[in-house]
């Protein structure tokens, strides 16, 4: 089954951090980041994502971001400088003893694959999902809205965005208190940065999800971007098939 548990497996960081990811699969090896708030098994095995890759001969590796998931959740300072997530991905990478191989991510996970090509890595191909180049280039906005979220807990009227996301963080049984200290993390990656990421890159977007602003901008400024758009706004796209469909058609065609 899509939602059938996968047990985690472990490993430390740069700075000892302990960090949980996730493989189903065989074949060539796939890096996929979650979302803000989320987790390795409800961003990409929940609703099927993984199965789909996997089943194109994929080996699918799913961290859970820092603060996230069954990783470490520190709550001192010192455990979240600047470009943690990026650093966490390489020490991933470099646990793994992978060198070929292809990374990608949804919102915060996007951002994060595109930090990581900002600072060398070398997969072979990308997936910059649910992310727009507003959310790349100017992280200090989206922060701030869920920087309101976490220090305004349970005030929210239902049904507004910010009422969603505290609902969606009650589901994944998130840690308010480190979660607010990965929002000082953020690192802003210039448009120089980003059309210097000559690898082919699929920027998937739901087609409602303007949340961090215009995907077919990057795309646009990647000099080997693919726009696909599949159901659904930053939310709801996750939850919907095609988003997996879409991954594991680019990576197998490409």
């Amino acid at each position: 089954m899509a939602n059938s548990p996968i047990e985690p497996l472990f490993f430390d960081s740069f700075d000892g951090t302990r960090l949980a990811y996730r493989e189903t699969g065989e074949g060539r090896p796939v890096v996929l980041l979650h979302g803000f708030f989320s987790n390795a098994m409800t961003n990409w095995v929940r609703y099927g994502h993984a199965a789909a890759i996997a089943a194109k001969g994929f080996r699918v590796i799913m961290s859970d971001l820092r603060a996230h998931g069954d990783s470490a959740k520190p709550h001192d300072a010192a455990s979240y400088p600047p470009d943690v997530l990026m650093r966490d991905g390489f020490a991933l990478i470099e646990h793994l003893g992978i060198s070929d191989y292809d990374l990608g991510g949804y919102s915060l996970g996007g951002r994060t694959t595109a930090r990581m090509m900002a600072n060398g890595a070398t997969p072979r191909r990308v997936v910059i999902a649910g992310m727009g180049l507003k959310g790349l280039t100017e992280t200090a906005g989206r922060g701030g809205h869920f920087r309101n979220i976490l220090t305004n807990l349970g005030s929210f009227a239902r049904g507004t965005p910010e009422w969603l996301a505290e609902a969606f963080l009650k589901t994944t049984g998130g840690d308010p208190v480190a979660l607010l200290q990965i929002l000082d993390t953020f690192v802003d990656t210039p448009i120089e940065a980003l059309r210097e990421i000559e690898q082919r890159t699929l920027i998937l977007s739901g087609v409602e999800d303007h949340d961090n602003g215009s995907a077919a901008e990057v795309a646009a400024v990647l000099p080997a971007g693919v726009l696909v758009e599949t159901p659904g706004g930053h939310m709801s796209a996750v939850t919907k098939p095609e988003l997996g469909v879409a991954i594991a058609d680019f990576l197998a065609a490409a």
